[in-house]
């Protein structure tokens, strides 16, 4: 008996990434090479003279051939090969993939420890008399974790732990999901140090990595705050009337589970300290970028030097130990973790090849790209044109929810657009990550949001009728920092 016809799954991050290199090479036939006359800016790099200055090559279309020998050329086989090679240590590709292996792997030892699980298991034990009390502080630690160390697919764990917990005080899924994985992307999408997604978007553009931190930081309590705002206002509504949530039925299955108990918390000495020495490895990362001028080579080493810290705290005797083999497994896993997105940073700084490069002095397809969207832009204020980029990224995100890999394949282009219609690289990476991170909250395409209601068993078009009001929200607020940012000359 058949079954029926097979549901229709969304393509691959890397199957897209073949299609617009496919497209890209059809593109490279049709769209004629152009430079622009350049000068060099106070950084050393090479920015065009004005718009007007862009002239198309007398070659005309260059085309991209399937296979070149010529070390200087990029062919369309040649292209992932190239692009996992391009670049150095200081920036994409090469820079940024062992960015992201680095400090991958140093997070998979601090996330195996269990420090930072069993530090919320006993927030949440403890808190159990006045329950409320525990929303508003889970709600900022999420936010935190996001904004410092890109927290995302970690919350599914949590949202496994919590939703029963959260469920028996009194409230529903959704709350669940709120303190956890809302308030991780809140954080993400104003974060002023995700290394996942900040930095590298500011390391492909030429900005010093980390900086505009003040802005990021206002934009990030304005968030948080609004998020516990919603998260108190739709915790009270449930507690007064279970029925007046969309998924009391579904929640069903988690008021017959049982609550964690005192003695499988076990949050320990060794625990606290480990959360304390998170808490200073973070500083000293804010430190070294703002006193030091740290830049991607120092900051992967700082991260490190976190996990290996923490990681010797836990060889010790006693309580939650972790064997060296298995922190070794656990780097393993946690750099392994992020092989797709490397996968993906590579293979979209091969996408950039595939147009003939980012240098505007030479001929080649990407420079009439850009010219022809700068002349699209040039009548348009600045703050509208930012605006406008903002909207792209949301859009893109549908297609590419990988927050770095999405810095890979946008910032390259958006960058030098930025600069030819007015607009501050740093507002760009401020558009980027705010586009990137907020319509997490809804694309069906997200693997970890998926996860999230399948783990509180929230069915998505529930979820999305209920998120649809608080991301018009979030926008709104992201519009208006956005502008604040042009308005102030954001750098």
């Amino acid at each position: 008996m058949s079954s029926g016809p097979a549901p229709r799954r969304t393509p691959d991050t890397l199957v897209i990434l073949f299609w617009v290199a496919l497209a890209l090479v059809v593109l490279s036939f049709v769209v004629p090479a152009g430079s622009f006359d350049v000068q060099t800016d106070a950084d050393g790099n090479l920015q065009p003279v004005e718009l007007s200055s862009f002239h198309v090559s007398t070659d005309g279309a260059p085309g991209t051939p399937l296979f070149r020998a010529d070390p200087d050329a990029v062919g369309f086989l040649n292209a992932p090969f190239e692009g996992l090679t391009s670049g150095s240590r200081m920036s994409s590709a090469i820079g940024i993939m062992a960015f992201l292996l680095v400090v991958g792997g140093a997070f998979g030892i601090i996330m195996k420890t269990g420090c930072i699980d069993r530090g919320v298991r006993a927030l949440i034990q403890r808190s159990e008399r006045e329950p409320i009390v525990v929303l508003p502080l889970l709600f900022f630690l999420f936010s935190l974790g996001g904004a410092i160390f890109g927290m995302s697919e970690e919350t599914i764990a949590f949202v496994i732990l919590l939703a029963p917990i959260i469920v028996r005080l009194g409230y529903d899924g959704i709350t669940a999901v709120l303190v956890t994985f809302v308030a991780s992307r809140v954080g993400f999408a104003a974060s002023w140090m995700n290394p996942f997604n900040v930095a590298i978007a500011q390391g492909i553009a030429d900005v010093p990595i980390l900086s505009g931190a003040p802005l990021r930081m206002i934009m990030w309590a304005v968030f948080t705050v609004v998020g516990i705002t919603i998260t108190l206002w739709w915790a009270r509504k449930v507690y007064r009337s279970p029925e007046a949530s969309p998924v009391h039925e579904t929640d069903e299955h988690f008021r017959t589970m049982g609550v964690t108990s005192a003695a499988q918390v076990r949050f320990s000495a060794r625990d606290a300290l480990a959360l304390g020495l998170i808490v200073t490895g973070v500083g000293w990362v804010i430190w070294g970028v703002m006193a030091r001028q740290y830049f991607i080579p120092e900051i992967a080493a700082q991260f490190f030097t976190l996990g290996l810290v923490i990681g010797l705290l836990y060889l010790l005797p006693g309580p939650n130990r972790l064997p060296a083999n298995d922190q070794a497994r656990a780097f393993r896993e946690g750099a392994a973790g992020l092989v797709p997105a490397v996968l993906v940073v590579g293979l979209a700084s091969g996408l950039v090849l595939l147009l003939g490069g980012t240098n505007p002095a030479e001929a080649s397809v990407m420079n009439s790209i850009l010219f022809a969207l700068a002349s699209l832009l040039t009548h348009l204020p600045e703050m509208v044109s930012a605006w406008l980029m903002f909207f792209v990224q949301a859009v893109l995100n549908f297609l590419v929810p990988s927050g770095s890999g999405q810095a890979a394949l946008t910032m390259p282009l958006m960058a030098p657009l930025g600069d030819l219609v007015g607009i501050q690289r740093q507002v760009t990476v401020l558009c980027f990550q705010l586009g990137d991170s907020l319509t997490n909250l809804i694309i069906p395409t997200s693997a970890t949001l998926m996860g999230v209601l399948g783990a509180a068993r929230i069915d998505w078009a529930v979820w999305a009728r209920w998120i649809l009001p608080v991301l018009a929200l979030y926008a709104t607020l992201a519009l208006l920092f956005i502008g604040i940012a042009v308005a102030i000359g954001y750098s």
